[in-house]
């Protein structure tokens, strides 16, 4: 069935790609002529450690991964990543403002002052720590962060899990990094690197460390402890690098129990649009019906518990545990497991040439690519969920993708990955109309699982 938004879609990109092939707005200049993304070094690096646990976990008979919520962990993190580099640019222009006009120090940062690297990873590590703690307890900043949360287990897919507006909202508050003296770039590699830290604490595959270890620095236990819905570790362990903070500003909980992972009232989908702006919705749909303006707007920055006048009062969540927890699964199309597992590769493709500063793309060429890769894990949700507008959206998104890959590398004088090319989408398209045709699909409702439930 053909909807309004497919025929809207189809517009856009007939649009942009009019523009790309008809004018040369498409050869301007490249973007790493005026940024460089640490995160194009930084996703090798966490797609390799994926990989290990993974193997891990396969041999060790462990289910710390679920397949449909790995798809959609893997998904919502390639969405993320194709906007860090217009994070980028908005952070080197303003910041680089800020520190030509106002900062105090001229700060070196090369081999024999290394030591400045180490104050700047501190200053970023303190003033992470109140974003983050902000972050769960003011509703705006909850809006941006809780997509993270939303996960329902802990592994290095989870990691990279992270929504379209977080970055955005941390870089809000480092800008005072800049008034002392350290340099835009410096600041902004330095946040991919703390970030990177922080990956690695998503896991259950690693125990509790040495005493010391625990005490200084945030740990996989530690980091543990925060992904919980348990009541008693609701609101702790904001740390990212060292734990001190934690502790000294009276946030920290050690790892007694089994953790339980999640968020309560979470989005209870795979579409990685309704993750991102689950919360969002929320408050959006509270203002509209907050009777009084002032509430409509100081909604956005009040605690997650504060109800507007004229609305009923909260309502406390009662406790999820590991005998209540229902987990969201969902009824895919037949079929579908290595269809899902191929394009989700390509899509990391796709994402590596928009991100990496060496890519031979455009910035034009990057931002068609963007909505390329958001058609793609959309619609990889959607296989996900059976639903009926996927086979539409799909075959639209077989033609495009396709021929913009084409065109953005200069394939079109590569006999071998035009046919390569080609040949995938050609079979896709056999596989959607075999598969994933909407006349195949019967009512479906969510699957309540058990915790920690493999799919096969």
């Amino acid at each position: 069935m053909i909807r309004t938004s497919h025929i809207l879609w189809t517009i856009f990109l007939s649009i942009l790609m009019t523009v790309y092939c008809l004018t040369d707005f498409g050869q301007t200049a490249n973007l790493s002529k005026t940024a460089k993304n640490i995160y194009s070094l930084l996703t090798p690096l966490a797609v390799g450690l994926v990989i290990l646990e993974l193997i891990y976990c396969w041999l060790a008979r462990k289910s710390y991964f679920t397949f449909q919520e790995s798809i959609a962990n893997f998904c919502t993190a390639m969405g993320n990543q194709s906007t860090n580099v217009l994070v980028a640019v908005a952070v080197y222009f303003s910041y680089g403002y800020l520190w030509e006009q106002f900062h105090w120090f001229d700060i070196s940062m090369d081999a024999a002052h290394w030591y400045n690297w180490l104050l700047l990873l501190l200053g970023i590590d303190f003033i992470f720590y109140w974003v983050h703690r902000w972050g769960h307890e003011i509703n705006i900043m909850w809006a941006a962060h809780s997509p993270h949360h939303s996960a329902e287990e802990m592994n290095l897919m989870v990691g990279l899990r992270a929504s379209i507006t977080q970055r955005l909202m941390s870089f809000f508050f480092f800008w005072p990094l800049t008034i002392i003296g350290f340099e835009p770039f410096d600041i902004y590699m330095m946040t991919g690197i703390h970030l990177f830290i922080g990956y690695w604490h998503h896991t259950e595959v690693l125990p509790k460390f040495w005493r010391w270890v625990e005490f200084i620095f945030n740990t996989p236990s530690h980091h543990r402890v925060h992904h919980g819905v348990n009541f008693k570790y609701l609101d702790k362990n904001y740390s990212e690098f060292l734990i001190i903070w934690d502790r000294l500003f009276g946030t920290f909980e050690e790892e007694t129990d089994k953790v339980v992972y999640g968020m309560y009232n979470g989005p209870k989908s795979w579409n990685p649009i309704k993750i991102n702006f689950h919360y969002y919705i929320i408050l959006w749909n509270k203002a509209l019906a907050a009777p009084y303006w002032w509430d409509k707007i100081r909604l956005w920055f009040m605690p997650l518990t504060w109800q507007p006048r004229g609305l009923p009062p909260y309502v406390p969540n009662q406790e999820i545990t590991l005998k209540n927890q229902v987990r969201y699964q969902s009824v895919m199309f037949s079929h579908s497991k290595i269809y899902l597992i191929l394009h989700t590769l390509i899509g990391l493709i796709i994402m590596l040439f928009i991100i990496n500063s060496h890519s031979p793309w455009t910035t034009f060429e990057r931002w068609i690519g963007a909505a390329f890769l958001w058609h793609t894990i959309v619609n990889l949700s959607g296989i996900l969920e059976s639903k009926s507008w996927l086979f539409t959206s799909e075959l639209i998104r077989l033609i495009f993708v396709p021929i913009g890959i084409i065109l953005f590398n200069d394939w079109y004088r590569e006999p071998f990955y035009l046919i390569l090319t080609f040949g995938i989408a050609t079979l896709s398209a056999f596989w959607t109309t075999t598969y994933f045709k909407p006349i195949q699909m019967t009512q479906i409702n969510p699957i309540l699982t058990e915790p920690h439930s493999t799919i096969h």
